[in-house]
């Protein structure tokens, strides 16, 4: 018998509603709250549910105390017709990158290539959608972000750098879009916190104590260690100098030298998208990408593996059955939505 907590079964549909309306009640425009919840449903549907439903209440949060700023005001600068800078003015991650992302593909339209750096943004979310919005259009969609450090560095004693993500959304003829969408980091901070609240062991090393010893000890663990050591924190540190470095709002130089407001949270992106047209034609790609993704499929499958997967299809076969079924919200976080929704006068759906 399962000890698991109850989850309450929510349709998508409903619950981006709700979360809409909760996050407009919370200062964000109609249009804005729609976005955002948009990004959190997306998440919750993949199973990605620490970038999910959960979110909301930490979004309020951020909203009530000024952290993130409900009337941004954003703006576009560019030099170039195949680049552009959006000045955030510390509107939620979800709110900028969905509209650099959508920059970026109307650049692209013309210029093959185009790039949109995102500067100071607040909590991008979970940046796969952002480059799935891209791959929606029929074009290949990159992104970085670099955020505040969180992370130990190869070498370093102590926080170092950031659980800096990289995402990359290919679309394909009759497939699932590939999604590659990870951190650099070899566990998440929220994970190690559920691991202290449960008193797990954590995997060797996955993470380390204050003082960079890596422990298994979640007691003792504050900080995630990078994805491949070396590997894991050079990559952080090459999109800390992609994104917040390329638009001079450096985090990671700022953080170290104790900067007047070097420890005010904020974050950095930098979307890039590729129309395939303007190298041989869309369908010629698709068609190939297609291809290669069945010829993966068709390779021999390893003794004790179910099948074979290419990044983002399990997590669409997920989308598929919650899209279908409704999408499992813990008990907790239900209650604390339905506390909000009651605080802020929103109706809970039934």
């Amino acid at each position: 018998m399962s000890d698991a907590p109850p989850k309450v079964l929510v349709p998508a549909d409903d619950l981006r509603v709700f979360s809409a309306a909760l996050l407009e009640k919370g200062g964000l425009s109609a249009e804005h709250a729609a976005t955002t919840a948009d990004v959190f449903v997306w998440a919750a549907l993949r199973g990605v549910d620490s970038h999910g439903i959960a979110r909301v209440p930490a979004y309020l949060d951020l909203l009530a105390k000024g952290v993130a700023n409900a009337r941004a005001e954003m703006k576009v600068e560019s030099t170039t017709p195949a680049a552009a800078v959006l000045y955030a003015d510390r509107a939620p991650g979800p709110v900028a990158l969905s509209a650099a992302a959508e920059e970026a593909v109307t650049r692209a339209r013309t210029t093959g290539i185009a790039s949109v750096g995102v500067r100071e943004t607040v909590h991008t979310g979970a940046i796969g959608y952002y480059v799935s919005k891209i791959a929606d259009q029929g074009l290949v969609g990159i992104g970085f972000v670099a955020g505040m450090p969180n992370m130990g560095y190869t070498g370093v004693q102590g926080v170092a750098v950031a659980t800096s993500p990289l995402a990359i959304a290919v679309p394909s003829e009759s497939r699932e879009p590939l999604l590659l969408d990870m951190a650099t980091a070899t566990i998440a901070l929220g994970k190690i916190r559920q691991a202290k609240a449960s008193g797990t062991p954590l995997p060797e090393g996955a993470a380390a104590a204050e003082d960079g010893t890596p422990t298994t000890d979640p007691a003792a663990a504050v900080m995630p260690l990078p994805l491949g050591g070396a590997k894991g924190s050079g990559m952080s540190l090459a999109f800390e100098i992609l994104t917040s470095v390329l638009v001079g709002a450096p985090i990671f130089a700022a953080f170290h030298g104790d900067a007047p407001n070097s420890r005010k949270h904020r974050q950095n992106a930098l979307l890039i998208a590729v129309d395939p047209a303007a190298f041989g034609g869309t369908e010629t790609f698709t068609q190939g990408v297609d291809a290669t993704l069945n010829m993966l499929k068709g390779l021999p499958v390893a003794e004790g593996a179910d099948d074979i997967y290419y990044p983002g299809e399990r997590s669409a076969m997920v989308a598929a059955e919650r899209g279908a079924k409704g999408i499992p919200v813990p008990a907790k976080v239900w209650r604390e939505l339905a506390d909000r929704a009651a605080e802020l006068g929103s109706e809970v759906p039934s």
